[in-house]
């Protein structure tokens, strides 16, 4: 694979308010743009049109690193802190559940050099966020330590196919299968919840029910608290790279993939009967609750209606 440039940039923020409200979280960190990993399905592609380049493999090879990253996290987070007279907990229920990328993987290759993932964990462990991470990467038992001093709500292993050629054909960076499992055991023996995103689930590709029970089966089998299904979704700015990568693997999946994408998402036929049978299998496999983050956002609207109710006005700006 050829080497990446990686390009310094100077963050305003770190933390981002997440707009799309079926999303579980409220603040997203992402200390990196672009994503050694190269998956073709990737929605964060479309992020590298905002830097005027394109969503093809630029994506993978030309990555952007956040250099102040932890130092931009630790202003928005005082500032909160001096609102609320120092009060910790306080800055912590404001500021709700971050999550740890969302759009690139925070433990990509270069993360062990620059530590800028760690660094961020750092902060947040300071005034006890509630957080979620997102990887592919066994880079992220090196943070166990941290984990075990944080406000950690879950972390999410991204595995959806146990399939090594499928792997390596649309997602060239990333680990093995196998490997990934391995970090939800390693994670889960260290007293870490972690569990599986099963995303995405790729249409005529690792949407049998072989491969469906297959996966959901290791997922039990290395004590993972949960497996978060969902479909692939292609962008309009990542559908064309996607296409060109499944033609590549097998050109008679693309004429299936053009009548099922006519827009971001398979028609809802094809999606309701997949969910019926990948929750289906959930249930034989003992998985019968959401993913953490998403039990955590519940009750987080339940607490937030009863602050409100009870006159508290909350506001939170930079």
């Amino acid at each position: 694979m050829p080497i990446p440039t990686y390009e310094k940039m100077i963050a305003k923020q770190t933390l981002n308010r997440v707009k799309e409200p079926h999303m579980p979280f409220d603040w997203s960190i992402n200390p990196y743009r672009g994503c050694f990993h190269g998956c073709s399905f990737c929605y964060a592609r479309a992020t590298h049109k905002f830097l005027d380049m394109e969503a093809d493999d630029s994506f993978q090879h030309h990555i952007f690193i956040k250099e102040n990253a932890a130092e931009a996290l630790e202003r928005q987070l005082a500032k909160l802190a001096i609102k609320y007279g120092g009060h910790k907990q306080a800055v912590a229920r404001h500021v709700g559940l971050v999550a740890i990328g969302t759009a690139t993987d925070p433990y990509q290759p270069i993360e062990g050099k620059k530590m800028l993932t760690r660094k961020c964990l750092e902060v947040l462990a300071k005034y006890q966020i509630p957080t979620t991470v997102t990887t592919r990467s066994p880079l992220v038992l090196r943070d166990l330590d941290l984990f075990r001093e944080m406000n950690i709500v879950s972390i999410n292993i991204s595995v959806s196919t146990l399939d090594n050629e499928i792997c390596r054909r649309l997602e060239p960076g990333a680990s093995y299968p196998a490997r990934r499992l391995e970090i939800v055991r390693q994670l889960v023996d260290n007293g870490v919840p972690a569990g599986i995103f099963m995303a995405p689930i790729l249409p005529c590709l690792t949407d049998t029910e072989i491969e469906l029970e297959n996966l959901i089966r290791a997922a039990q089998q290395h004590q993972a608290h949960f497996v978060s299904p969902s479909v692939l979704r292609l962008a309009p700015e990542v559908k064309g790279w996607f296409f060109k990568m499944i033609k590549q693997y097998d050109p008679h999946l693309l004429s299936a993939y053009m009548e099922l994408y006519p827009g971001a998402y398979p028609n809802s036929a094809y999606v309701d009967s997949l969910m019926n049978r990948v929750h289906s299998l959930l249930d034989k496999y003992g998985f019968k609750g959401e993913a953490p983050e998403r039990q955590y956002s519940r009750k987080k609207v339940a607490r937030s209606d009863e602050s409100m109710s009870q006159g508290e006005q909350l506001s939170f700006s930079f």
